[in-house]
């Protein structure tokens, strides 16, 4: 089990559930329009936000954004340290930085010690396209091996410093690469570990490529906080990191539809079925399973571990709970059928 920390009143690693991650791509100087953008995340389901801080006038616009929010708020810095520090007096949860980045020992231990003092963790945050260029020279390119020791370089650094509270990820736009890369962290080290894949591109083979990079991480165990990267609406990620998470069976937030892919036993609209269910159920709260079969022969058993469900026939359908058939529907009824049945539950 990984160390625990804790962003803000979230807690991360050590047995904690596995928490949702985005990052605003709003202005962080933009008050207005950022405050927007994280409370719009916040109700699609992130628990923790990351904010850019190219400059000062950013730094200052954390305070009053972190006012006016209600989950934690981390900052994102780059080479400079003081603007790390005037986050941390402007009220952030969380700082990510690579300490090796930020220039002498005096800079990271005043960064250090203005988080001792506020009780805030470090992320180090390391990327493949901005490995040091000692390591690439030495693995000959970004390889799983050459990420985990650039994180043990920035680690050492504030290990040397009395300090421990921090959480640590190793992004690549390579699948392969990242999965070994977190596997190889996780036998080294008990510090927790924010998954996910750099740089996937847009919804489409993003979605899909963190879907296996970080679901294939979490069905092994590894990972206490997740980000979907994806060129797109920050609020796409969050969409995807709770399917991803319900997929890998870490997570049952909400309803989790199942459905048959067709066959030519199929005699009624599945695919239109399935989506009117699914957009339906975007209104359910309810931590249940909701199947969509084709088959009435073999459908109630095949999906006997839902809730409820529907299975088709020649025009018409039956629903089911637990396996057992309720009763039997035409099919212009059954979607509205299917819902009264879930509010029983």
């Amino acid at each position: 089990m990984t160390r625990q920390i804790h962003v803000g009143g979230v807690l991360v690693g050590g047995g904690a559930p596995v928490t949702i991650q985005s990052m605003c791509n709003t202005p962080t100087q933009d008050v207005e329009a950022t405050v927007e953008q994280i409370r719009r995340l916040e109700a699609a389901g992130c628990e923790i936000i990351r904010v850019a801080v190219p400059d000062m006038d950013a730094a200052q616009a954390v305070g009053e954004i972190k006012k006016r929010i209600s989950i934690p708020l981390v900052v994102d810095i780059h080479f400079d340290y003081k603007l790390a520090l005037a986050s941390i007096k402007s009220g952030c949860d969380a700082v990510r930085i690579n300490p090796g980045n930020i220039g002498s020992r005096e800079k990271v231990q005043a960064v250090v010690e203005a988080c001792k003092g506020e009780n805030l963790p470090i992320r180090i945050g390391v990327n493949g396209g901005s490995l040091e260029k000692d390591l690439l020279a030495k693995y000959g390119d970004v390889t799983p091996e050459a990420l985990v020791e650039s994180a043990f370089g920035h680690i050492h650094i504030l290990e040397d410093l009395q300090f421990q509270d921090i959480c640590v990820s190793l992004k690549s736009s390579s699948v392969p690469i990242t999965m070994r890369a977190y596997q190889l962290m996780s036998m080294k080290s008990n510090y927790p570990l924010h998954i996910g894949v750099t740089e996937t591109g847009t919804p489409k083979m993003g979605i899909l490529k963190s879907a296996v990079g970080i679901g294939g991480l979490l069905a092994l165990g590894i990972g206490d906080t997740v980000r979907v990267s994806l060129s797109a609406d920050p609020i796409e990620e969050v969409y995807a990191a709770r399917d991803i998470l319900k997929a890998a069976g870490v997570r049952r937030d909400g309803p989790e539809l199942i459905a048959c892919p067709t066959c030519g036993r199929t005699r009624i609209d599945l695919i239109g079925l399935a989506g009117e269910v699914e957009e339906r159920l975007k209104t359910v709260d309810k931590p249940i399973t909701v199947a969509v079969m084709g088959c009435v022969v073999n459908g109630p058993g095949e999906a006997s571990a839902a809730d409820v469900g529907i299975a088709g026939g020649v025009g018409e359908g039956l629903l089911f709970k637990h396996g057992e058939i309720v009763k039997k529907v035409p099919q212009s009824q059954l979607v509205d059928e299917l819902f009264r049945l879930i509010e029983e539950l």
